[in-house]
């Protein structure tokens, strides 16, 4: 273990691969072994668990009985070096897990920075998260989704393995995910459907009001002008003409994924 300017409780367990940034602090026994690399200005508190290969950026807080970096669930799993890779200023709140990747998959899980992941958050393996979202409560997400920035993911909801979120969604509490949402829509329900955009969210984060009326145009021609995909992206395409932040659901339509909730 490299030496650390911060706050080590005697009864935490550090690995000689470890390596601290400066001012982390480490609580009551808590355990950090392998390979890991921990950045400046971290909070580990009590029975937290860290395993490599993982690295962490700066300013994280990881709360008690938190399971970082453990071997995935899933059974083609076979002791592969696969790693866990954290941003920074993420809040990762009682009893969250966050498994490493496979070989058969991307060979990392990936979360980005200044997100809040409530208690009992499950981020499967070769999982890639965005930044500034937010997972309530007992949220769950399958190997290899994709959850863009922004999104916020309701309480008990789940997400099926390969699923996409785009930026700026939202998933309602309980609602079961078997296909992809795309940017900006809400979605809910058990399978989910859509339920227009998230209004008040893009309003909280600076969106013009001439930016929102060109999202909404853009979900009514994708949902309720009862056009193919194909034909939907063509004419989104031309309100993204004039307003970038159309683009972000154009590329989305655009890649192959489990299709999009209906």
């Amino acid at each position: 273990m490299t030496e650390s300017t911060g706050i080590i409780d005697p009864s935490a367990k550090i690995g000689p691969d470890v390596v601290l940034g400066k001012n982390v602090t480490i609580r009551e026994n808590v355990i950090i072994e392998g390979n890991v690399t921990i950045g400046d200005d971290c909070i580990f508190e009590p029975f937290s668990i860290i395993r490599g290969p993982t690295t962490i950026g700066k300013g994280n807080h990881f709360y008690q009985f938190c399971s970082i970096g453990e071997a995935c669930q899933d059974l083609k799993y076979a002791g592969e070096p696969t790693t866990l890779t954290i941003g920074d200023n993420n809040v990762i709140r009682e009893h969250v897990s966050m498994h490493r990747g496979t070989v058969q998959g991307l060979g990392t899980t990936t979360v980005g920075s200044n997100n809040l992941f409530m208690i009992n958050t499950h981020i499967a393996h070769d999982c890639v998260i965005g930044n500034n979202c937010i997972f309530s409560n007992n949220a769950t997400l399958a190997g290899h989704v994709v959850i863009d920035d922004w999104v916020v993911f309701g309480g008990l909801a789940a997400i099926h393995q390969f699923g996409r979120v785009g930026c700026h969604a939202m998933v309602g509490g309980m609602a079961a995910l078997n296909m992809d949402v795309p940017p900006y829509v809400m979605a809910a329900g058990h399978y989910a459907k859509p339920f227009g955009i998230n209004k008040r969210g893009l309003q909280r984060r600076g969106f013009s009001d001439e930016a929102i009326s060109a999202i909404f145009k853009s979900y009514m021609l994708l949902y309720k002008k009862h056009l193919t995909i194909e034909d939907a992206i063509v004419e989104i395409e031309k309100i993204a003409a004039d307003f970038e932040e159309v683009k972000p659901l154009v590329d989305f339509l655009k890649e192959h994924g489990r299709g999009i909730v209906r």
